[in-house]
């Protein structure tokens, strides 16, 4: 059977023009990791019938599959024509035809995230330390403290010796509890440095009052420059008062276009079938077990903001975010619009009735399939480190070359 087609042009007007469109990577993740278009998500041919109903929710949306010539493409499209995917097209001429169409290829995972995260230092100029300076504050004792916004997992893994456990949608709530003196500076960390430029420069968009600094290059820079990590640690930080901070960071999230909806006007968003509507909870996931709206998916606000290729791969969709104290909602919602998505918090909804249970999560891949990150565990080479931030830091040079992506810096 003649697979339906359409051409890399086609496609790329359709992301320029915003409309909803799925492009799916049906390789490996390991594959994928090695080049791919920057809107492009993975979905490997062989999760399909784990993985397309919870990310594709509309069964009619547009869907390109792509590969490299594995092969693997006709065997997406009958997997997804079998749940019901009525609109599924393959990329003419694949991975090769959108390269000799003229368009740039991006490697590693969450690409456009980690690109944007480039973008926000570059227009903001994000303050940030090098590891021997942080270094040097801590041997002096000085009036630092040091916020680490990975999953707690990885914190767990290994870390900056003294540093708490901050998740990044969680900073703006808890940095003050954190760091009560407004003369304590706040440095913040990652594994490389998405996380910890959208971390800093969003203490700074709220308006906290004391100094904020990125530790450059994150646990990665730390590694490079011979310094020891802490190993084990379990210190988290807590939720402080929060009304200045709900204030704050509502204004940040109207500064960038955010729309704020009830209850009623969000049914009414998920009653349009026509277009493609994810829901997320964006608090940590033992407040999501506990109770949370029903139809709303668990997905931590900073993770969310780093793994949205992830999460939402039809681009071009609309995104509701809740939150029963709004704060994350908001600063997460923020960043999601400056990416180019159409975002709405929900206010409200907390009140009636919950569902109790914990997040739904996926079976993990075949580790021989997953791309290992440069960051990821005490164990990887420096040479890796170097070459990962060393492609980083020509990220945003790619997207002045690939022209497509639509964001904005507030």
């Amino acid at each position: 059977m003649t697979l339906p087609t359409i051409t890399s042009s086609q496609v790329r007007t359709a992301l320029l023009l915003r409309d909803e469109i799925a492009l799916l990577d049906v390789r490996h993740e390991a594959a994928f990791a090695t080049g791919h278009p920057l809107f492009a998500a993975n979905m490997a041919a062989d999760r399909i019938a784990l993985e397309a109903e919870l990310r594709l929710p509309r069964k009619d949306v547009p869907i390109v599959v792509y590969d490299a010539g594995e092969g693997l493409v006709s065997l997406a499209v009958d997997r997804l024509k079998t749940l019901g995917y009525s609109n599924v097209r393959a990329l003419e001429g694949g991975l090769a035809g959108w390269q000799a169409a003229g368009y740039e290829l991006f490697q590693d995972v969450n690409s456009y995230a980690k690109a944007f995260g480039e973008l926000v230092e570059s227009r903001r100029h994000t303050p940030s330390l090098a590891a021997e300076e942080v270094a040097g504050l801590i041997a002096r004792k000085a009036n630092i403290r040091i916020l680490d916004v990975r999953r707690f997992d990885e914190y767990a893994t290994m870390n900056i010796p003294g540093s708490i456990s901050v998740p990044g949608g969680e900073l703006v709530l808890r940095a003050r509890q954190a760091a009560p003196d407004p003369e304590t500076t706040i440095i913040v960390n990652c594994a490389g440095r998405t996380r910890s430029i959208i971390g800093t420069q969003s203490l700074i968009n709220a308006g906290i009052a004391n100094k904020v600094v990125a530790l450059r290059n994150g646990t990665i820079g730390w590694t490079l420059a011979r310094q020891d990590l802490e190993l084990g640690a379990d210190r988290r930080g807590e939720i402080g008062a929060s009304e200045e901070a709900r204030a704050n960071a509502r204004d940040v999230a109207y500064r960038a276009g955010v729309r704020h909806v009830g209850p009623e006007e969000a049914r009414a968003l998920a009653a349009q079938t026509n277009r493609t509507l994810y829901r997320f909870d964006v608090r940590d996931a033992e407040e999501y077990a506990a109770g949370h709206i029903a139809g709303f998916r668990h997905y931590a606000g900073g993770q969310l903001v780093q793994e949205i290729d992830m999460a939402a791969p039809v681009r071009g969709a609309r995104i509701v975010l809740s939150d029963n104290l709004g704060v994350r909602a908001d600063m997460t919602a923020s960043w999601l619009a400056q990416m180019g998505w159409e975002t709405y918090v929900l206010e409200g909804g907390y009140d009636g009735a919950l569902e109790v249970g914990p997040p739904q999560v996926l079976p993990k891949p075949d580790p021989s399939h997953r791309y290992r990150r440069p960051y990821e565990g005490t164990d990887v080479s420096t040479s890796a480190m170097q070459a990962y931030l060393d492609w980083e830091y020509g990220l945003v040079e790619q997207l002045r070359r690939d022209a497509s992506h639509g964001f904005f810096v507030i």
